[in-house]
């Protein structure tokens, strides 16, 4: 059975692909993936806040004794002209590239157009393979137009494109107020894939003491959909790649994201409750799928079910809408 694919200009041997999680903090932990069968891995994400703070630190390390004397600003150079990010995750990827031999891609997250999108240029010379930008932000300005949201991506996406040479995929919010038409802006402002769809995580309130807490819950097969019927949408229309992330659990998971033109399918929930071994085991099912219904390739149904050849592809979406409503029907009640 032949289960390659490509994604981000890089060959795959599977379309199986770990998304960004806390399970790649440790060496040993993205062996076991390749192990395991992954196809690549997208590391855990490097944070805007940290890239920010490090620089706010160095400066103010600098500056605390400069009324000293007159000259004592002359024995540093200007802190915009220094080149700080945190270490450690540098030396995260370089690690990871030496222990294994699939590729490896780095996770930028952010919210803003600033310097944090320079470290780009450190991550590809540290090795990633390709780089995945996740930008994250809740809009909460009354007064701020939905186009300037817009921009702001195309912003953020140009200046890394500008930074480096190695593919770069952005992750994105399903809230638009056009999905397609921010698909299409940012394949043509030179993203080299699209990953559907970022998870909000919605804070909770502890009644008793009354704070808000961050509740992290792992996505369901449910959360596929909503990756399942954009992706359908957008597959033939841009040429951005699609990988397909939320909600991948088990093989008809990825099946049905790979028959509507995903490229690849990233797992993270269901690997932090199985385990890592798991990839394993939904490699194996995907095979059976696939023999069992005389598929000879992963490529032979990449994008079968897609809406690529949907005269309307809004009115088709409208119909399946319509459909759902009136065939739905009430429980018997026992």
């Amino acid at each position: 059975m032949d289960l390659t694919t490509t994604y981000l200009g890089l060959r795959l041997r599977t379309p199986l692909v770990p998304s960004a999680s806390p399970l790649s903090e440790r060496i040993d932990n993205i062996r076991q993936m390749e192990d395991m069968g992954a196809a690549a891995v997208v590391l855990y994400s490097l944070f805007e806040e940290e890239l920010v703070q490090d620089q706010w630190a160095l400066q103010r390390h600098m500056e605390d004794h400069t009324d000293t004397f007159a000259e004592a600003l002359s024995f540093f150079p200007a802190p915009a002209l220094l080149t700080v990010g945190p270490d450690a995750y540098l030396n995260h990827i370089r690690q990871a590239k030496e222990a294994v031999d699939i590729p490896i891609i780095a996770s930028l997250n952010g919210s803003s157009l600033g310097g944090w999108t320079a470290f780009a240029r450190q991550i590809e010379q540290a090795g990633a393979d390709a780089l995945e930008l996740n930008v994250y932000t809740i809009p909460t300005d009354l007064d701020q137009p939905g186009v300037a949201v817009e921009q702001m991506y195309l912003e953020i996406l140009r200046a890394v494109k500008a930074a480096v040479q190695i593919p770069v995929a952005i992750k994105l919010s399903p809230f638009f107020s056009s999905m397609a038409g921010m698909a299409r802006q940012l394949d043509q402002a030179g993203a080299d894939g699209l990953v559907l769809f970022n998870r909000f995580y919605q804070p909770d309130i502890d009644l008793e003491t009354l704070d808000v807490w961050p509740h992290v819950l792992l996505s369901t097969p449910q959360d596929m959909r909503l990756p399942l019927r954009w992706i359908s949408i957008l597959y033939g229309r841009i040429d951005a790649d699609l990988a397909a992330t939320g909600g991948v659990h088990d093989a008809v998971d990825v099946v049905k994201l790979l028959m509507v033109g995903a490229r690849v399918t990233m797992m993270a929930s269901a690997l932090l409750r199985h385990g890592i071994p798991y990839l394993r085991l939904v490699e194996q099912r995907l095979v059976h799928w696939l023999e069992t219904h005389e598929y000879e390739s992963v490529r032979q149904m990449q994008g079968s079910l897609s809406q690529r050849h949907a005269p309307d592809p809004g009115a088709f979406e409208r119909a399946q809408y319509l459909r759902a409503l009136r065939t739905y029907r009430l429980p018997v009640p026992d």
